[in-house]
């Protein structure tokens, strides 16, 4: 299943819950990201999660329009006030970027 959102295929659903996903793992604490389609950062961070069998929620927020754009964007930017992407929450931490590192500790995954 293709989860980047990219040109192999149009985005129909605003908003992806990925704990639907069948046969993904329930990480220790929830997964929240915010995201654009458009961008290689998210997608990276997507296909990590992804191969870490990692459940996530993820708003791809260029999809959204207007109320609930605007929505979607305060929700993020309480915890990234820059607004920039992706922006990850894993339990009470925020990462901003792709950080394979700092997503794993997040998660309790080890090296």
């Amino acid at each position: 299943m293709d989860h980047s959102g990219g040109a192999g295929r149009r985005v129909t659903i605003k908003e992806r819950t990925m704990a639907a996903a069948k046969g993904r793992k329930k990480a220790a604490v929830k997964v929240r990201m915010w995201a654009l389609t458009t961008c290689i950062w998210c997608r990276k961070v997507k296909e990590f999660l992804d191969e870490l069998d990692v459940e996530y929620e993820c708003t791809d927020v260029d999809t959204l329009s207007g109320a609930e754009r605007e929505s979607a964007s305060a929700e993020m930017k309480k915890h990234n006030p820059r607004g920039s992407y992706p922006t990850l929450v894993c339990g009470d931490e925020v990462i901003v970027g792709f950080d394979d590192k700092k997503i794993k500790d997040a998660l309790g995954i080890d090296d």
